[in-house]
């Protein structure tokens, strides 16, 4: 049997997340021979909601720190499905060994195609930073 995770950035369960850095969960689907088997939420790093002191998420975000730890909560993941993510995440998460894909639409029509040999990434989710802040391509 061939067991495979895929991570999902989300902000709500349904929705793919726009900004990876942002973003407050993972729906991580476990896939045993092509079919989804389970589905949990994890909570990703410096979540505000669950940080003690305002802002420190988004602060710990501007300034790139913790960024290798928005991925030990999917450790065990191979796949990771974004919205949109900065070059620096992206390169962080390809250094811990996850196929990134990035793409619009739902949590789980992303799986399914995904898992139909589908889904289309689209490198142009992949946000480069200029001058410390991020550029986005329309």
């Amino acid at each position: 049997m061939t067991t495979l995770r895929i991570a999902v950035a989300t902000p709500d369960g349904e929705r793919l997340s726009a900004h990876f850095g942002e973003t407050p969960w993972y729906e991580v689907f476990t896939v045993e021979d092509g079919r989804v088997v389970s589905r949990e939420r994890r909570a990703k790093p410096y979540n505000p909601d669950h940080d003690h002191e305002p802002g420190a998420y988004a602060e710990q975000h501007r300034r790139g720190r913790g960024g290798m730890n928005f991925f030990a909560p999917i450790r065990d993941c191979q796949v990771l499905i974004v919205g949109g993510m900065g070059q620096r995440a992206y390169e962080w998460a390809r250094s811990v060994g996850l196929e990134v894909v990035p793409t619009k639409g739902k949590v789980e029509d992303a799986v399914r195609a995904y898992l139909d040999g589908t889904l289309q990434p689209e490198p142009r989710r992949i946000h480069r930073s200029v001058g410390g802040r991020h550029h986005h391509h329309s």
